[in-house]
């Protein structure tokens, strides 16, 4: 007996959210609720999200509404791609056309402010019961939706969810790995986003690739004794949701993050830089998060500090790098701070 295909939802119409409904078009029927009518239309009737896609075809079949209920109700699988700041409100807006007990699955690369909870965590208090995982890795959307090869971290509470979850994204150019280390990979994409301003500060002020290598490197250190801290596996932060996003996020031209981090590099207000972005870049809300919750388990984070020190404390760029550079290194790998 034939089984049936799985429905799917994905909550979020912006560049990641499409791009990974795009992907789930191609083995499941799926639908993606946008916020904007106006994206929704564009998508359900010609096969494009123009305003955070371009021209790029979608693939046939992906459906697209503004209608919550609709986009919910019969959904086998949730899938998050509303930003941090909207996700609690976007959960608690689809928690009443939820089936009981799917698998809810979060794209979102952030720490929620006020809170500094991940987002399986806040999947935890609004539909306690349903097993929460995270899809992450080096992925720039338009890259996806175009067609170049890439891969990508499934990770779930259990082996079992997150082998089947892999199948629903795979196609043959999007690898899909697995884990159960469901937190490493969350702080992973948090942290990445942080690191990618630091890295993008470098371009803008006009550093070399020498400092970007070592701005990279330290930064997987940091992230590594971050995640282990708060009890993540320290091989997740060599994986492709730690060092490969990190690389990409911290290199590519594409990375909102990272252009945020040289826009700031080049002498710019973090006010100025943020009322040129369309998008959302998620470290500098992460940041702040970030440092709150360094402070509380007594970890030293500097790169992350000398980021939230120009995002949210007047400090510039050339500040930044002038206070790492101070630091005096000591063992690489065991020595405490930078």
């Amino acid at each position: 007996m034939q089984r049936r295909q799985p429905r799917v939802a994905v909550l979020g119409a912006g560049s990641w959210g499409t791009a990974v409904a795009s992907i789930v078009a191609v083995s499941a029927q799926t639908t993606i609720w946008a916020r904007s009518a106006e994206v929704a239309e564009d998508i359900d009737s010609n096969g494009r999200n123009t305003r955070y896609l371009g021209d790029v075809a979608l693939t046939e079949g992906l459906r697209a509404t503004s209608d919550m209920e609709r986009v919910v109700s019969e959904a086998d699988v949730l899938i998050m791609g509303v930003p941090s700041h909207g996700f609690r409100e976007a959960l608690e807006q689809a928690a009443p056309y939820v089936r009981p007990w799917i698998p809810v699955v979060s794209l979102v690369k952030g720490l929620e402010q006020g809170t500094d909870h991940r987002m399986t965590q806040i999947v935890g208090e609004v539909l306690p019961g349903h097993p929460a995982g995270v899809l992450s890795g080096p992925n720039i959307a338009s890259e996806i939706v175009a067609g170049y090869a890439a891969a990508a971290t499934i990770a779930m509470p259990d082996q079992n969810s997150a082998a089947q979850l892999a199948a629903l994204f795979r196609t043959e150019r999007y690898r899909i790995y697995s884990t159960t280390d469901v937190l490493g990979v969350e702080v992973a994409g948090a942290l990445k986003n942080v690191f990618a301003i630091a890295a993008g500060m470098g371009d803008g002020a006009g550093a070399g690739y020498n400092t970007k290598a070592m701005v990279i490197t330290r930064a997987v250190r940091e992230m590594t004794k971050f995640g282990e801290a708060l009890g993540g596996d320290h091989k997740t932060f060599a994986g492709l949701a730690g060092t490969g996003d990190l690389i990409v996020t911290c290199t590519s031209p594409m990375s909102r993050n990272r252009r945020v981090g040289e826009e700031l590099g080049k002498g710019k207000s973090i006010d100025e830089v943020m009322a040129g972005m369309h998008q959302v870049a998620e470290g500098v809300k992460a940041v702040s998060a970030v440092m709150d919750v360094a402070d509380r388990l007594g970890i030293d984070m500097p790169i992350a500090a000398e980021v939230d020190g120009v995002v949210n404390k007047g400090g510039t760029a050339e500040d930044a790098y002038r206070g790492l550079l101070k630091d005096t290194p000591g063992h690489e790998v065991h020595g405490e701070g930078w």
